[in-house]
């Protein structure tokens, strides 16, 4: 009799046991799926585990919708991640509204790889998005297993002068995000088609960056670009070993091409595992100028 009941006891507190672990089942898979507060991730194409996934990340100011027609040519085969950072084109800005931005965010896009387990994943940055790609292969290498980066430069300054360092911009950079922030509101949308239209040349597509740069919460939008302006991961190029691919594009009112391909293959001289295309007829939207040939590379890069 002892010996029933003490068997019996044991399954009793088995199923008591498994109860307790079924019921805290949900609360563990809510704490890996919360959802990040630096930026905001929209998930398209197969279901999981029916195709590789894929992680884009926008540029300065920009929408996620910067993807939409590659989106479109990818979702059949692939399981996109679209990012948006917080601030950027209507989105709320969160705590992006204050003290640093690429730090925080590059830790949060790092949580989101392990947390959903995506380990190593193929990630596609534009702009100030490859940026961040960069800096998340640098600290977090085990998240990457290839970039492709558009018309990113590891120092922005070189843009102004190929021998600027940070030091060198540092005040120049600090007055034009000041300027930016005291712009009034008017002013600066009527601005906002010239200065994106010498970003891009589609139609279509200026009238889209533009209307992301309006939507953008100003003050994000001055603290990334002044952070920008402060980054230069030209020293930590080596030690990125992530297979890389690099889109950059040229139009000759530019100067001469050689010129222009001298700008990307000394800014990246020391990164390994380098690969460089140019695009022609483009600036630096290339997704909108070119998508024939943008499309082209980023199936290239994601072939195994």
């Amino acid at each position: 009799m002892t010996a029933s009941r003490t068997a019996l006891r044991i399954v009793v507190l088995l199923l008591l046991l498994a109860c307790v672990l079924l019921l805290r089942r949900p609360l563990f898979s809510q704490a890996i799926t919360a959802a990040p507060t630096r930026f905001s991730v929209v998930i398209e194409g197969v279901a999981p585990g029916k195709g590789p996934d894929v992680l884009l990340i926008p540029g300065l100011a920009s929408s996620r919708e910067v993807y939409d027609a590659e989106a479109k040519l990818l979702t059949s085969t692939y399981r996109l991640h679209l990012i948006q950072l917080a601030g950027f084109a209507g989105e709320p800005a969160g705590p992006n509204a204050t003290g640093p931005i690429f730090a925080p965010v590059v830790e949060q896009l790092h949580q989101y790889i392990v947390l959903n387990h995506l380990q190593p994943i193929p990630v596609i940055g534009h702009s100030m998005g490859g940026l961040l790609a960069l800096m998340l292969a640098q600290a977090h290498p085990e998240d990457v297993s290839k970039l492709l980066i558009i018309d990113t430069l590891p120092f922005y300054g070189l843009v102004f002068n190929p021998a600027a360092t940070v030091e060198s911009v540092a005040s120049q950079a600090k007055a034009t995000h000041d300027q930016f922030i005291a712009i009034p509101k008017e002013q600066f949308a009527a601005s906002s088609p010239t200065y994106t239209n010498r970003l891009v040349k589609d139609p279509e597509g200026q009238r889209l960056v533009s209307a992301s740069s309006i939507a953008s919460d100003r003050t994000v939008f001055a603290n990334a670009m002044l952070e920008d302006l402060g980054t230069d991961l030209r020293p930590q190029l080596a030690t990125i070993k992530t297979p890389m691919t690099l889109l950059y594009p040229y139009e000759t009112a530019q100067g001469p091409a050689d010129q222009v391909t001298a700008l990307y293959t000394t800014a990246y001289a020391a990164k390994p595992n380098l690969k460089i295309i140019r695009i022609d007829d483009s600036r630096h939207f290339i997704m909108y100028d070119q998508p024939i040939a943008f499309d082209k590379a980023v199936q290239a890069f994601l072939k195994p």
